[in-house]
């Protein structure tokens, strides 16, 4: 039952900003009181909280129960600096993939110090250490950007280390700063590509639509549509309803996009590769490691059970 009002409490945050505030405020009070407990018990916590189910990590069988495993068994050093939104560019660049980088306006430590002033059309800002901090400036739409709310959003941001949220210890190093980057322009709706790679192999592919409100934070509305590598769409569901698959169609240079997502995630166990294709032009987003914070439902216990059999952790 608390799982679902949890749940309900976050649908109502996208309506109300006092609400909004109200839930962060008591998020950031449940993640003080829970930081000195060990991440075992955190994880049985949190996957309760978030599924309304008892977490098994002495003998994971589900595929969230074996990315809890992973975050509290698995280190491997390179993730910290592939989970940071900044640092991650220079790995991509290391592997010859530089040219699918998006453009950067410039890096900061604090929100006071983006230069509003001297940006000259749409960029994309968020936070390189944590999950759900964005933005959308335009500086054609000046007045249509809350500078403050920026600011203190932002702000609140940096002074959090994620870790104690999320208990992803790859972030729990991460110096906090602010990316801006341009935003990437598109004639129809922009998707996002998430390419599920077990053990080097791509697998599976989220197509997220409507992922961005237009202030760029969370859109409690977005869609997804859950494909195979060959792009033929799977009958369940991961948390996100279904969009109409007239909107998606099979990209054709899909081939390459699982090449880079391949070797993009080549040193790791699992990873989640997010691309974007703009008319053929193929450009980074991310790389995440636990993949919904490992909360996230399937629909189907099948599709669960065959997803979590790609994933050796023995």
């Amino acid at each position: 039952m608390y799982h679902l009002l949890k749940k309900r409490a976050r649908q109502l945050t996208h309506k109300s900003e006092l609400l909004k505030s109200l839930y962060a405020q008591l998020n950031t009070a449940k993640t003080s009181l829970l930081k000195p407990l060990n991440d075992d018990i955190v994880a049985k916590i949190n996957y309760k909280e978030n599924t309304g189910k008892t977490l098994n990590l002495d003998n994971p069988v589900y595929f969230n129960e074996k990315l809890w495993w992973l975050k509290i068994n698995y280190r491997n050093p390179l993730m910290t600096q592939c989970s940071d939104k900044v640092k991650v560019r220079d790995y991509i660049k290391e592997i010859g993939l530089e040219h699918i980088l998006t453009d950067i306006q410039g890096v900061y430590d604090s929100a006071e110090d983006v230069p509003f002033e001297n940006l000259k059309g749409k960029y994309f800002i968020k936070c390189n250490h944590v999950s759900g901090t964005n933005a959308i400036y335009d500086s054609e739409y000046p007045e249509q950007f809350d500078k403050q709310k920026f600011i203190t959003e932002f702000n609140r941001a940096l002074n959090n280390n994620y870790y104690y949220q999320s208990r992803e210890w790859n972030y729990k190093n991460i110096k906090p700063k602010i990316l801006v980057e341009k935003f990437i322009e598109t004639e129809s709706k922009l998707l996002d590509y998430k390419i599920f790679c077990f053990h080097g192999k791509a697998k599976l592919i989220f197509v997220d639509m409507d992922v961005a409100s237009e202030d760029g934070s969370h859109n409690p509305n977005a869609k997804r549509n859950i494909y195979d590598r060959e792009f033929n769409l799977q009958d369940f569901t991961v948390h996100l309803p279904n969009f109409d698959t007239d909107l998606a169609k099979k990209p054709e240079n899909l081939e390459q996009m699982l090449q880079i997502a391949e070797k993009i995630a080549e040193p790791f166990i699992f990873c989640r590769v997010d691309l974007y294709n703009n008319n053929g032009e193929i450009k980074f987003g991310e790389i995440t490691f636990y993949t919904g914070g490992a909360t996230k439902q399937f629909s189907s216990e099948e599709a669960d059970l065959m997803v979590s059999s790609w994933l050796n952790i023995s």
